[in-house]
């Protein structure tokens, strides 16, 4: 019993701070965003409206959920259950800190490779269950662009594990103790960041939410309470790609040797965290910068641009490694 408790008690340790980012997240979005196009932003609910994201959640929460009358009601509730569940349960993985996580799984990349693919369910569920043409060409499109660029990242993280020479989480951020992984992999981490940008359905490929096309995409009938888990979990997953991207290729919370003494061995938390404000900043900057693709456009570019070059990497980066005879000598 007391075990139980301790391990809730470590979920929610990790939970409520994550919801808390993605509340704030929104609320950065709208300032940088509104910085970028000169112009204030939110600033009237709180102070510098930072009370913004409790005031948006708390409109949400008390509007009527609107059902279309030939709904599959069942699938209708869970697809946005679906979403933001598994958006939450990649965090299961991520280290905090050394010895600061929830499960030191050792395939923990694997872990979180399966679980953003199950979350391609709930977007297909939205769009289907909703019984309107818009939501289901949202869905499809989704679904479609999610599958095809989880290929790019799969191939992405793949090059990091033959780096690494793990698949544990915790001995890939260890593995960068001498070199960060951006410096040597950098054509992947590029080529990793946009697969990102793509798989969270971000500006410019946030193609399933094309207002002036689809309304709103897959969650076009959805409605109150149940749209805000789509939204939470969609910020969720930039959260956690962020976090996954600062893992990765800048170290996770690593720093080098000179600012590794003591005033900062128990700053690791932050040092990750500020790593990836980093990636969440390029986030926004690149939705208040770059244009909407079109969606042939969209998955041309995945499958006659990128996946090439990343098979080619996949190629190239163990070829290097034997080559020069410095391949990891276990592999775990």
């Amino acid at each position: 019993m007391i075990n139980t408790l301790f391990d809730l008690l470590q979920v929610l340790v990790v939970l409520v701070p994550i919801l808390l980012a993605v509340a704030f997240m929104t609320i950065i979005e709208r300032k940088v965003m509104g910085s970028m196009q000169r112009r204030v932003g939110p600033n009237k609910v709180g102070y510098y409206g930072v009370l913004q994201p409790f005031a948006d959640a708390l409109k949400l929460v008390v509007k009527e959920t609107v059902i279309p009358a030939h709904a599959t009601k069942s699938l209708f509730f869970l697809a946005p259950v679906i979403t933001l569940v598994f958006s939450l349960l990649g965090w299961a993985v991520i280290p905090f800190g050394a010895g600061l996580r929830i499960s030191d799984f050792p395939l923990g990349i694997l872990y979180t490779l399966a679980i953003s693919s199950i979350g391609i369910y709930g977007v297909l569920f939205a769009g289907w269950s909703a019984n309107s043409k818009y939501a289901f060409l949202g869905s499809l499109r989704s679904t479609a662009q999610m599958i095809s660029y989880e290929l790019v990242l799969s191939a992405a993280i793949l090059t990091v594990i033959l780096l690494a020479g793990t698949f544990n989480i915790t001995r890939i951020i260890e593995a960068q103790e001498s070199i960060w992984f951006i410096v040597p992999l950098l054509p992947m981490f590029i080529i990793f960041f946009i697969s990102a940008l793509a798989e969270t359905n971000r500006t410019p490929f946030d193609l399933p939410e094309a207002e002036s096309e689809l309304v709103a995409g897959f969650f076009t009938e959805h409605s109150g309470m149940i749209f805000v888990f789509f939204f939470l979990g969609e910020y969720a997953s930039i959260v956690l790609m962020s976090s996954l991207t600062a893992i990765l290729f800048l170290g996770g919370w690593n720093m080098p040797e000179l600012f590794t003494n003591d005033t900062f061995i128990n700053l690791q938390s932050i040092i990750l965290g500020l790593k990836t404000c980093i990636f969440l900043f390029a986030f926004v900057w690149f939705r208040a910068t770059l244009p909407r693709l079109r969606y042939d456009q969209l998955m041309t570019f995945m499958w006659t641009g990128m996946l090439p070059v990343a098979i080619a990497l996949v190629v190239l980066v163990p070829s290097i490694l034997i080559a020069f005879d410095i391949a990891p000598r276990t592999f775990s």
